[in-house]
């Protein structure tokens, strides 16, 4: 078992050799931000990377505060599925009602590797590859859209 901060190093050593993974991607390496997680333009909409003792996700999460809001841009999204799955043969995961750790009601639609564990640094070139390839086409898939739901 680690201790906590032991914990903290470890997820802080993934994190930055998950940077350096993604600078030498080919279709990464010209961009001038490598994510736009965050930065969607959309509100309420994030795209996040999660790593954990499970396995590797590649999450769009809808997190408005209000309900109503959040179901509507869960259904918007729905109307685009074809769109965001396009690169994706066996299609994402669509989980309109997720509880975080914190408690928060989110909306997520998001592709999973499972029997990853960050704890295993062997383990991490197989959560660099898988997280970096699926949200470079999740990503993408979004974009697409991001104007329409904008409106």
């Amino acid at each position: 078992m680690y201790s906590k901060d032991e914990l903290k190093q470890l997820k802080r050593e993934f994190w930055e050799s998950f940077a350096a993974f993604c600078e030498v991607q080919p279709e990464l390496r010209h961009r001038k931000k490598i994510w736009i997680l965050y930065n969607t333009k959309v509100k309420g909409v994030e795209l996040k990377f999660d790593a954990t003792r499970q396995g590797a996700y590649v999450i769009l999460e809808v997190n408005h505060r209000q309900e109503y809001e959040r179901l509507e841009m869960y259904e918007k999204l729905t109307w685009y599925k074809e769109l965001l799955e396009k690169d994706f043969p066996e299609g994402l995961i669509w989980d309109l009602c997720y509880i975080r750790d914190t408690g928060k009601q989110v909306a997520r639609i998001y592709k999973a590797k499972e029997g990853l564990d960050i704890h295993r640094r062997q383990d991490w070139g197989a959560f660099f590859t898988f997280m970096a390839r699926n949200m470079y086409l999740l990503e993408r898939n979004f974009l697409s859209i991001a104007d329409y739901l904008k409106e």
